[in-house]
């Protein structure tokens, strides 16, 4: 018998297609190795004497993925995102985000940090990531040791700032650039499914030296990009003075082969694109928009226009920004991604009109960004279809029930909206068992 073959048993749910849950209550979910070998409503008899493991009554979902977090903001979630309203753009990352990232040249605080955020991360329904770390090459690499210890499949970035930082936290051009390329040298192989990711934390933090620098890695090492673009309308026009010629903020990452032409890229928020601007993400196949709308409400106060990417075939997933997001819980990024739609669809679509046709995002849909469509970056993931890699995570809803029957629908739907960790019963990861 083959050991790594073994089969979940439960309330199977997921969402091949954006516009659907696929459901088999009592159902099986087998995987074969690292895959999914299929979805039953009985075992075949070739596969009767596989083991099973039994969670008959709780929901089985495919892994969520986090395609754009903050790994070393973590320490100050819930923090800034009540500030004066006079408050500049700078003053969030003066008072919080910079003086916390600069104490992560110290390894001891790395240290306990990291190993706190993967920990807590680990008992959430994520099984992959998109992270974004610090400056510090040491640093970031201990944050991929840990990733990969868990068992987690990410992609994780050293972030780039030669200008417009603060004291403790910048670097030369030639610093930036040197220790970037040892840092790709070092991991862009050192684990199977831990990746190294080039990271520029956005234009205003790097020249166009370091940028072109960054561009020559790509090149070298083949690896996906990921930044923020078009967040909110104060940074933009900071991108303007600082990038006069570029026609749209998406350009100054284009240039440089680092908006999904040589490899992928990931790029946060996109609340606010230019015409021009959207039709070049439009024609960058390899470009995924990381919708984060709990973190877009906080800073920007706007939602994302998800149902125009989506119509233009863009790759869209969902990310918890954390700290910018308050918490790690993807079910809450699933929630606010339907309610900032419903919000996007009635102040820049509707018009007025009481009987306007309703384009804003379904529960379906978005359940779907937070697992097969964030989870496309990997190639297969995010769904139990045949030859996916197996990720699934087991939720027990039980504290969560009434008094009436429920739909495997409707349960699923409550637990978006009021799981979180303690919920959490297993997770597993391209076949493993990590929790």
């Amino acid at each position: 018998m083959d050991e790594r073959i073994f089969a979940l048993k439960g309330t199977i749910l997921h969402t091949p297609t954006p516009q659907a849950f696929e459901i088999r209550d009592g159902g099986y979910v087998v995987c074969r190795g690292q895959t999914v070998e299929g979805v039953y409503d009985a075992l075949p008899e070739t596969l009767s004497a596989i083991p099973v493991y039994d969670y008959t009554g709780k929901l089985i979902i495919p892994g969520m993925a986090d395609i754009h977090q903050h790994a070393p903001q973590y320490g100050f979630r819930g923090l800034g995102m009540a500030m004066s309203p006079q408050s500049v753009w700078s003053s969030w990352f003066e008072q919080y985000s910079l003086p916390e990232e600069r104490q992560y040249a110290d390894l001891a605080y790395a240290e306990r940090a990291y190993e706190r955020f993967t920990e807590d991360l680990l008992r959430t329904a994520t099984t992959r990531t998109c992270t974004f770390a610090t400056i510090h090459r040491a640093a970031t690499e201990l944050l991929m040791e840990k990733l990969a210890a868990k068992g987690f499949v990410s992609y994780v970035g050293k972030l780039n700032m030669d200008r417009n930082s603060i004291e403790g936290l910048s670097e030369t051009t030639e610093e930036s650039l040197a220790e970037t390329a040892l840092w790709l040298e070092r991991t862009h192989d050192r684990y199977e499914f831990v990746k190294p990711m080039i990271t520029p934390r956005y234009t205003p933090s790097c020249t166009r030296e370091c940028m072109a620098g960054l561009q020559s890695l790509i090149r070298r090492f083949r690896v996906p990009t990921q930044s923020h673009l078009s967040e909110g309308l104060d940074e933009i026009e900071w991108v303007k003075s600082l990038e006069p010629d570029a026609g749209c903020y998406g350009e100054t990452y284009d240039r440089y082969d680092m908006l999904g032409t040589l490899v992928p890229s990931v790029q946060a928020h996109c609340v606010f694109p230019t015409e021009e601007e959207f039709a070049l993400m439009r024609r960058r196949a390899l470009l995924w928009v990381a919708h984060c709308p709990q973190s877009n409400f906080h800073t920007t106060g706007y939602a994302a226009p998800v149902r125009r990417y989506l119509d233009a075939g863009i790759h869209v997933g969902l990310g918890s920004d954390m700290a910018a997001g308050s918490t790690l819980n993807l079910f809450r990024a699933v929630t606010d991604a339907v309610n900032a739609s419903r919000i996007y669809w009635h102040t820049a679509e509707r018009k007025g009109d009481p009987f306007a046709k309703r384009t804003y995002l379904s529960f379906e849909e978005s359940f779907y960004l937070a697992t097969k469509g964030g989870g496309s970056l990997w190639g297969k993931a995010g769904s139990f279809e045949p030859g996916f890699w197996f990720d699934a995570v087991v939720i027990d809803d039980s504290a969560l029930s009434d008094l009436n029957p429920r739909t495997p629908r409707q349960r699923i739907e409550r637990a978006a909206f009021l799981s979180d960790e303690r919920h959490v019963a297993a997770k597993f990861i391209n076949g493993r068992k990590v929790l």
